[in-house]
C-alpha cells in the first residue's frame, strides 16, 4: 500500500528552502543566502507583509523554518511597533487516490500547525494529523477505512544565542532530509513516500540542540545534536530511546548542500544506523536535485529526485511556468529484523526498485493538482503505481494584522 501521510514526519533547511520546495508564494520576498545559511525566527505578521528571515542567524526545528519562510512573514532586524508577534494556525489539507496494482485507495488528511511566539527567544510549535485511508472490500461496496489522529510534535524552542536553539518535547528526527524538511503533501515532489523514510526516522521525545555558523566565505555549516530518552505522554504514536546527530555543508556559490546523519538505538537492538545527503538548485536552471542514503539494521537503501519548473519554456507561459515536472529512482535492501518488524515499521518486507515520473500543476501558489505513475520491481511482484490528488496550504494568523496591527 503506497502512504503518504502517517506518523513519520518535518521541517527545515532555510537556505535552500525558497528553490528547494519550488512553491514560494509570490507576494513574499526570500533571499536563501543573505544570512550565511542560517536563520532563527520570531514569527509576526508586518503591516507590509515583508519578509526578514535573517534574525541573528539561528537555526530553528521542527516545521518552523519551511512553513514561516514560505507562509509567514518574519521578525526583521529591527524592532518597530508593527513588529509583534502573534500566533499561526498554518497546515495543509489534500486528497488523493492511490492505484496499486489495479487496486485503489483514497487517502485524506488534514495537517494543522500552530506557532505560538513568546517574546524574543521562545516559540511553541505542534502539528496534528488527521487521516483518513478509505478502500472498497474484496467483494466490492462502498469505500471504508480507518480514520488515524495523532500527534507528530509537540515542542517548545529557546533561541539561546545566535548559534544554537534548544529544543524540547516532541520533535521530529533529524535523521536525513525528508522527514524533517520535505514531508507535507504541498512540499513533496511526489506524492508516494521514498521506501525508506521510515528508517531510523522514529519520533522523539527529549531535547535536541541545533544552529548553525559560516567555516568560511563560501561554506556553512548546519548541526543538529539530539537524544530520546523518556516518554512524554503522547500516545497517538510510538517513540523510541535513541540518539543521534545531523551535520551539513551548504555552499552558497552552486547552491549546494552535502551532509551526513548518525544514530544509536538505545533499546532492542542498540545498533548504529548513518545516511548521507545531497540538494543541489542551479542558479542559472529552474531544477531542484535532492537525494538520501540511509543504512540501518531495519533496512537499507536510497533515492534521488529532481523536479524542472517549466518556466524557461516560450511557448504557452502562462501554463508552463506553473507545471513541473518531477521524477524519482530509488531502492531498498531488506534487513534483519524479519518480517513482524518490517511490518511494524511500514517497510517493504522484499528488495524492491522502483522508479516514479509526475507532474504537479500549482493553480496558485498554495494550491497544487499531482498525477504520477511509478513501476515497482520486486521479488514479491511487479506493479504499477499510479496517483491523482490535489494538495492546499493554509494560513490563518490569530490576532490583528494589517493596519490593526499598525494602530495599536
Amino acid at each position: 500500500m503506497v502512504r503518504t501521510g502517517s506518523s513519520k514526519k518535518l521541517a527545515p533547511a532555510p537556505w535552500l528552502a525558497a528553490r528547494y520546495l519550488g512553491d514560494v508564494p509570490s507576494g513574499f520576498g526570500l533571499n536563501d543566502n543573505s544570512c550565511n545559511g542560517l536563520v532563527g525566527f520570531v514569527l509576526s505578521y508586518r503591516v507590509r507583509k515583508s519578509v526578514s528571515v535573517c534574525r541573528r542567524r539561528t537555526a530553528l526545528s521542527g516545521l518552523t523554518v519551511l512553513l514561516v519562510v514560505m507562509t509567514i512573514a518574519a521578525r526583521g532586524l529591527a524592532q518597530t511597533d508593527e513588529d509583534k508577534p502573534i500566533p499561526i494556525l498554518t497546515g495543509n489539507i489534500g486528497t488523493f487516490s492511490f492505484v496499486t496494482g489495479g487496486q485503489n485507495l483514497i487517502d485524506t488528511q488534514i495537517n494543522p500547525v500552530l506557532l505560538v511566539p513568546m517574546g524574543e527567544h521562545w516559540l511553541i510549535e505542534s502539528r496534528a494529523e488527521f487521516e483518513g485511508e478509505f478502500q472498497r472490500l474484496p467483494g466490492g461496496g462502498p469505500y471504508a477505512g480507518p480514520v488515524d489522529k495523532h500527534v507528530d510534535y509537540a515542542q517548545v524552542d529557546y533561541i539561546a544565542n545566535p548559534y544554537v536553539t534548544v529544543t524540547v518535547g516532541r520533535f521530529l528526527t533529524p535523521f536525513g532530509i525528508f522527514n524533517e524538511r520535505l514531508y507535507p503533501v504541498w512540499i513533496r515532489f511526489l506524492q508516494p513516500d521514498p521506501l525508506i523514510l521510515p528508517i531510523n526516522t522514529a519520533p522523539s521525545d527529549g531535547a535536541m540542540f541545533r544552529g548553525g555558523f559560516a567555516v568560511s566565505p563560501a561554506a556553512n555549516l548546519n548541526y543538529a545534536i539530539y537524544g530520546s530518552l523518556t516518554h512524554i505522554g503522547i500516545d497517538s504514536v510510538d517513540s523510541e530511546r535513541h540518539v543521534g546527530g545531523r551535520i551539513g555543508f551548504f555552499f552558497p556559490g552552486p547552491r549546494l548542500e552535502i551532509g551526513g546523519s548518525w544514530q544509536k538505538t538505545l533499546q532492542d537492538d542498540r545498533k548504529n544506523a548513518f545516511g548521507f545527503h545531497m540538494g543541489w538548485q542551479p542558479s542559472k536552471l529552474p531544477l531542484s536535485i535532492r537525494s538520501e542514503y540511509a543504512h540501518s539494521f531495519d533496512g537499507s537503501g536510497y533515492w534521488a529526485e529532481g523536479a524542472y519548473r517549466l518556466s524557461q519554456v516560450h511557448f504557452w507561459q502562462k501554463a508552463m511556468r506553473r507545471t513541473e515536472l518531477v521524477a524519482r529512482g530509488q531502492q531498498f535492501f531488506v534487513g534483519a529484523i524479519g518480517s513482524d518488524a518490517e511490518a511494524d515499521l511500514d517497510l517493504p518486507s522484499a528488495n524492491i526498485r522502483e522508479a516514479d515520473f509526475g507532474v504537479n500543476y500549482f493553480f496558485t501558489d498554495g494550491f497544487k493538482g499531482i498525477v504520477s505513475y511509478g513501476r515497482q520491481l520486486s521479488s514479491e511482484g511487479n506493479f504499477n503505481q499510479w496517483s491523482f490528488g490535489l494538495a492546499y496550504r493554509f494560513l490563518i494568523p490569530l490576532g490583528p494584522t494589517g493596519a490593526k496591527l499598525g494602530a495599536q
